[in-house]
């Protein structure tokens, strides 16, 4: 191998490098230690995890030839080998690579452990799939990486990115606690709920600025990509299986939120009950779905459901026919929170939060009378720029993180 056979991944770096805003960055960004010797960034199709490498890089180095990104998808690894493509590159003094899509490329934990193990001052940072699995039996990457997820945009995210303004994280307990101090400095010269409304609808992938009007049939696009790609490369699954999947993503968004008879979905999908229960689980670790069980959910133990929503309001305006206000406020609530905390599905209420905080969704009407006298329950209450004592405004549920 030499520089002419990797030139055209060189040639693409640099356009990509080129093309690459600093202007705006995701939350993650900021707390990865970039120091670290193996990083892993999994996350959802389209959540910005390639421009993150790429903002990275871009101001990190003062010569960008000193660093190389690639993608594992590109055709060029159909005819050359990873493992040469590393030799060759840390041989004429290149010591940081990063790996996009390392989902796409066969045995690639393997390899990763090796490329630690036998490059001592090697520095890989890799992504993939929001459903990356490290399968401990064939590589142990726990104790030589730190793998971080990388979630859609939250609501506060949203705002900066528009330019609107730019206000900080506040964490869940810190919210429960502080919430009305933390809205009135946030909603001063800002027309707050205008923006929620905007967000809820176009807001959550971050190019929903590049994709303008066609951005939801874009978001459907993605879906379909996800079931068809994403998820293929890391379960072994059929293509009609793949096919079965699709056609119970779209069952679901059309019945969301759906307290699902699992009896009944296999019926309809001509499966068993427990094909049905891993495809359903399939569909929540590729943040198409999110799962609401009564324990904390465990992937290798799989139980039925109490409760399915789509993982996000965006998917909702993208997948389903009808769009009722009241689910959109409790997707966008079990999305936000959840990527914060651990949510079960309470015997009273809409969530619970840690184990420990019951919350109810609702509009500007909402009430107590359903969690009334149960300790540590609040109002997610959308409608409303403040709230007061333990009614919280549900946009401000989006700004931790």
């Amino acid at each position: 191998m030499d520089y002419t056979d990797i030139q055209p991944l060189i040639n693409i770096y640099h356009r990509k490098l080129a093309a690459t805003d600093l202007r705006f960055k995701r939350y993650l960004h900021y707390r990865i230690d970039w120091d670290v010797r193996l990083i892993g960034i999994k996350g959802a199709r389209g959540v910005g995890k390639t421009t993150m490498l790429l903002q990275h890089i871009k101001e990190s180095f003062d010569k960008i030839d000193d660093a190389l990104y690639v993608s594992l998808d590109n055709l060029w690894f159909n005819t050359h080998k990873l493992e040469e493509l590393v030799e060759f590159l840390y041989t004429h003094g290149v010591m940081h690579i990063y790996l996009d899509e390392v989902h796409r490329y066969k045995d690639w934990a393997v390899l990763l452990k090796n490329f630690y193990d036998s490059y001592p001052d090697l520095n890989i940072v890799y992504t993939g799939s929001a459903m990356l699995a490290i399968d401990n039996s064939k590589a142990d990457l726990s104790r030589r990486q730190s793998l971080y997820t990388l979630n859609g945009l939250s609501f506060r995210e949203y705002l900066a990115c528009e330019g609107v303004a730019a206000i900080p994280t506040i964490g869940l307990e810190e919210m429960l606690a502080g919430h009305v101090e933390y809205a009135v400095d946030v909603i001063s010269g800002i027309k707050i709920l205008k923006y929620f409304d905007k967000y809820l609808r176009e807001g959550y992938y971050p190019y929903y600025k590049e994709a303008g009007n066609d951005y939801l049939m874009r978001v459907g696009e993605v879906a379909r990509l996800v079931i068809d790609n994403d998820i293929p490369s890391v379960e072994d699954i059929t293509y009609f299986t793949a096919q079965k999947i699709k056609t119970l993503l779209m069952v679901i968004a059309g019945n969301v939120p759906l307290k699902p008879n699992i009896s009944k979905l296999s019926s309809q999908l001509e499966s068993t009950r427990d094909q049905t229960l891993k495809m359903l689980y399939l569909l929540d670790r590729a943040d198409l779905l999110l799962l609401l069980t009564e324990q904390l959910k465990n992937y290798k133990h799989l139980v039925s459901p109490k409760k399915i929503y789509l993982n996000n309001a965006n998917l909702m305006y993208a997948l389903s026919g009808k769009i009722s206000e009241g689910t959109v406020r409790e997707t966008f609530f079990a999305n936000q929170v959840g990527a914060v905390a651990d949510l079960t599905m309470p015997k009273q209420g809409d969530f619970l939060a840690d184990g420990k905080y019951l919350f109810e969704v609702g509009g500007s009407s909402k009430t107590f009378d359903q969690i009334a006298g149960i300790p540590e329950s609040y109002l997610a209450v959308d409608g409303i720029e403040t709230g007061s004592g333990n009614r919280i405004p549900l946009w401000m549920f989006g700004c931790m993180y």
